[in-house]
């Protein structure tokens, strides 16, 4: 594979990568969301494996076993888990409605664009162009856990954002050392069992999991 083909192909993955970003933000059905995590998590591995090959960097071979692993096959099935167990379907709830969310995201990939642009002519790596793109899904995903109201669909989005801090450090730094992304992996799974636990309690105690009610508590 030659280094223009491979980067023709990271460009369309991280391009696929954003428009995921813009259909979870857009959704309001939850398994929808958590299927489109899942296929997030699945680019992302190509994309970390593409870059592995074009760049020699073969510590990153373990970070896509680890991301496919992970984020498409583990915490998806932790998720499709949790909702049965509390009946979820549909997650309606936004705090602002969705063109006007969509508007908000891209006005919020053109900033993305335009910070990202002088770091980008710093870099000489294939991935040079793809920082601004990294960002935009950060803060896509930053975007979507400020919009809803349901605990479950704040934590995809939480999970979306660490995949994109993830492409980010992929596409500026091709990667970071395996024992940090094993440990970090190893937080987001046990933040994932706890928000399980988290999601339990709220439902048990206010009958929903709508974060507002949780404005209600108030200290005696």
């Amino acid at each position: 594979m030659s280094l223009a083909l491979s980067t023709q192909i990271i460009n369309l993955l991280a391009a696929i990568l954003l428009l995921i970003a813009f259909a979870m933000i857009s959704q309001r059905r939850i398994l929808s969301l958590i299927n489109l995590f899942a296929l997030q998590g699945f680019i992302l591995t190509m994309s970390t494996g593409v870059v592995a090959y074009s760049t020699a960097q073969h510590h990153l071979y373990y970070s896509a076993g680890l991301t496919l692993l992970l984020k498409v096959l583990v915490l998806p099935w932790l998720l499709h888990r949790l909702i049965r167990k509390l009946k979820i379907k549909w997650d309606v709830e936004t705090l602002i409605n969705i063109p006007t969310t969509m508007l908000a995201g891209i006005v919020l990939v053109i900033f993305s664009f335009d910070l990202a642009a002088p770091i980008s002519q710093l870099s000489d790596s294939v991935t040079r162009g793809l920082i601004g793109i990294a960002l935009a899904s950060v803060l896509l995903s930053l975007l979507m856990m400020l919009t809803r109201r349901k605990a479950v669909s704040q934590v995809v989005g939480f999970l979306s954002l660490e995949n994109g801090l993830f492409f980010a450090a992929t596409s500026a730094t091709h990667g970071m050392p395996l024992v940090v992304e094993l440990g970090i992996a190893l937080d987001v799974l046990v933040a994932t069992f706890i928000f399980g636990i988290f999601f339990f309690q709220i439902r048990e105690t206010f009958d929903s999991l709508d974060i507002s009610h949780m404005e209600t508590l108030k200290d005696d």
